[in-house]
């Protein structure tokens, strides 16, 4: 608090200098400094470190609460040099008020040393009779400074709250990134779970069918083992992808899949023991890579959930150009007895609409006639007004990661 005193002590000692007068100089240091406080406001930084300095000095309950970033406005510019000069000023009263009172303790512990009346500031205190009553004093008055100094604290810091905070624009920055940063780790934790959990819903029943025959079908067990190594290897290059993201280093790793890999998931799902009938039609080489890509995780999560919930029974799955959208649609047949359909609720089915709606697509998943239906369209281009035009920003630096193509 008193840095504002000690600066305007300086500003008096270049401009006008001290005089003999206490009120003429207190006059001085309020008014001198004002020019020089007037040109800092301008300076856009100058906001930033105040708002530094009030962090570290006043430590404020919550630091949210006093901003750090420069003045864009000229709101920021006129509040930045209201602080300026309630700093300046409050720590005038502040410098003066401590020295004098420490002044006024040491004169009073040293009173019955003296043989004439104690004046302080031209004020009698104490008569030549009552000296001795000047060390007992002492106690109450630096208690009174103490009590002065932590009150004048917390109007320090209130006033800092309130011409520093964060303006109305900064905070909706400081909005948008945490929307940002929370959108960003619910899309690295979906691609997580659809890749892993793929990865696993092979390996396990890849693992389970091989054991059954592996004294009778060797060549099977073999495919089986090759085709659990190629989803762990998947798995594995998925993972360093993402640890790398969360760790902002570049990772050499291989690109995110897309479409063009479908045959490959396929084949896995197959060798499995689910016979999958597809349609793909050519066009669909040709669509952008990141409906691509996105496409790929929502037939995944669809390959999944067939896997899990319905081994062994056959699987449909149409992908094709509609006009200006991609169309996808798997369907699988519901066994009886083999437990209740994929829940609408679950990570992997709210990841896939998720995937879906921030493309500005449509993703439906639901039970007909003992059937379960994936169905989902993504627009081919920018749709004006759509979900992923307000949230290209959140997905820009997961998709343009490097590795992840």
């Amino acid at each position: 608090m008193a840095t504002g005193g000690i600066f305007a002590g300086i500003c008096v000692m270049v401009v006008p200098g001290f005089g003999e007068s206490l009120p003429r100089t207190l006059l001085a240091c309020l008014g001198s400094p004002l020019p020089v406080l007037a040109l800092a406001a301008l300076v856009p930084g100058t906001r930033q470190a105040e708002g530094v300095q009030a962090r570290w000095l006043l430590r404020p309950p919550d630091s949210a609460e006093i901003g750090l970033a420069p003045s864009r406005t000229l709101t920021d510019r006129w509040r930045t040099g209201l602080w300026l000069v309630f700093r300046t000023w409050f720590g005038v009263v502040v410098l003066a008020v401590t020295v004098n009172i420490a002044a006024l303790a040491g004169r009073l512990g040293l009173a019955p040393l003296r043989s004439a009346p104690l004046r302080f500031a031209g004020i009698r205190l104490l008569g030549s009779d009552y000296l001795l009553l000047g060390p007992i004093l002492v106690a109450p008055l630096v208690l009174t400074l103490l009590w002065i100094v932590v009150g004048a604290g917390a109007l320090d810091l209130r006033v800092a709250r309130a011409l520093l905070s964060p303006s109305p624009a900064e905070r909706l920055a400081q909005a948008e990134q945490r929307a940002e940063q929370l959108l960003e780790r619910n899309r690295l934790a979906a691609e997580l779970h659809d890749s892993l959990g793929h990865a696993l819903t092979v390996t396990v029943l890849q693992a389970g069918a091989a054991r059954q025959v592996a004294a009778t079908d060797p060549a099977f067990v073999q495919r089986a083992l090759t085709a659990i190594e190629e989803a762990g290897r998947r798995a594995l290059d998925d993972l360093e992808r993402t640890l790398g993201i969360l760790r902002d280093a570049p990772v050499e790793a291989r690109a995110r899949p897309a479409l063009g890999e479908l045959d490959a998931l396929l084949d896995a799902a197959r060798i499995a023991g689910t016979p999958i009938l597809a349609d793909v039609e050519p066009r669909v080489a040709d669509i952008p890579g990141i409906v691509s890509r996105e496409a790929y995780r929502i037939l995944q999560e669809a390959v999944t959930n067939a896997l899990r919930h319905a081994p062994g029974c056959p699987m449909t799955i149409n992908v094709g150009v509609d006009g200006p959208q991609l169309r996808l649609r798997a369907v699988n047949p519901l066994p009886a007895g083999s437990g209740s359909p994929p829940r609408q609720n679950g990570k992997g089915l709210r990841g896939a609409r998720e995937r879906a709606v921030l493309l500005g697509g449509e993703f439906d998943a639901k039970s007909q006639e003992n059937h379960w239906i994936v169905e989902a369209r993504l627009p081919l281009g920018t749709q004006p007004g759509s979900a992923s035009t307000s949230r290209t920003t959140a997905r820009s630096r997961y998709d343009t990661a490097p590795g992840t193509g």
